[in-house]
């Protein structure tokens, strides 16, 4: 009588797990959003928004505080994507307890993975702090950086406990590409590394402060300072937060100029990757993922050049940060299927 219910508990947590991905870019997507319309300290408490839970509550409170006296708090509009973001959020860290509930429902099945979705709700727990002092602590640039690897990495998780539900991919004859595990993890870890600098010249407004190819404007060389580009904590201004950046224009520089290297090294590794795959592999089905990844990397390429080009448009810049998590993702379930070359229930 116990086997059909750890089956149903089984194939929700396949369904809720595939839902959670496409949940957890909707939330980065918003994030990113939020993040760069400026928008972060739309409503500066939290959980709610001026007190407010209900965003049209929010709306109604600044409009009237700002029509008694101009300029009291930050414009309305910018309180939408910020709480639409938490609801989004608080949505997807109902769901990823549910998955881990199911999970451990499920915990005598064979196969049923426990340290994958318990990880992730630690992670969630995480990230709801971590969301709520990057509002506290008025974008404090460290803290906006580990918030955004957070929801990386919580998509990356969701994607791997799917592939693990789904037992995907299933046994490849095709080892020749095994010997590319350790380039495979040299790509992820360079991809990894850009992703954190992304968020390090986002969350320090460092995005426009280059506005010329392929380095940036001539004479950024006398310009670097790493002393300063690089303060995680103890940042020393005279600002109420952290909107805008309080850094100088010489470190807001080399934060940039960091995030275009780390770009030519993706290319570099990832590329490298691609080709190697591409004369290695035996099957279609690793032949067509190296086109994948070679693909999204080329994307990703022309949306960082883009935003270059168009002075960071908002729906570019978006794109740009949620290519970044799929070029990722694509390379960790790369380095899933080369494991299950030898591993067949992997």
């Amino acid at each position: 009588m116990q086997e059909p219910v750890l089956n149903r508990a089984l194939l929700w947590q396949r369904r809720l797990t595939l839902f959670a991905v496409l949940l957890t870019a909707g939330v980065i997507m918003l994030g990113a959003w939020t993040r760069l319309a400026d928008a972060g300290l739309g409503c500066p408490d939290w959980p709610g928004c001026y007190g407010h839970l209900d965003v049209r509550k929010a709306i109604d409170y600044v409009s009237q505080k700002n029509e008694i006296v101009p300029g009291t708090y930050r414009e309305a509009f910018k309180t939408v994507p910020e709480m639409v973001h938490r609801y989004f959020a608080a949505s997807l860290g109902l769901l990823i307890v549910i998955i881990t509930a199911l999970a451990w429902i499920n915990r005598r099945a064979g196969n049923q993975p426990l340290a994958l979705p318990t990880t992730l709700l630690v992670l969630v727990i995480c990230q709801g702090i971590l969301g709520k002092w990057t509002v506290t602590m008025g974008l404090q640039p460290t803290i906006v950086m580990l918030h955004l690897l957070g929801g990386f990495t919580t998509m990356t998780l969701l994607c791997w406990l799917a592939a693990k539900l789904y037992g995907w991919p299933k046994f490849l004859n095709d080892c020749d590409v095994r010997s590319l595990r350790g380039l495979s993890a040299a790509a992820i870890a360079v991809v990894i590394l850009q992703i954190a600098l992304g968020g390090w010249t986002t969350a320090n407004y460092a995005a426009v402060v280059c506005t010329e190819l392929p380095i940036c404007e001539d004479g950024w060389v006398d310009h670097i300072n790493f002393e300063d580009a690089f303060v995680f904590w103890g940042h020393e201004h005279d600002k109420p937060d952290y909107e805008f950046g309080v850094l100088e224009n010489d470190a807001r520089t080399t934060i940039h100029v960091m995030h275009r290297f780390g770009a030519l090294l993706v290319l570099l590794v990832v590329g490298t990757l691609v080709i190697r795959i591409l004369r290695n592999a035996r099957c279609h089905f690793h032949r067509n993922f190296a086109l994948l990844i070679g693909g999204l990397l080329l994307w990703q390429i022309c949306l960082g050049l883009g935003n270059v080009i168009f002075k960071v448009p908002l729906a570019m810049a978006v794109a740009h940060n949620f290519f970044a998590v799929v070029l990722l993702i694509s390379l960790v379930l790369f380095g899933r299927s080369i494991r299950t070359c030898s591993e067949r229930d992997a």
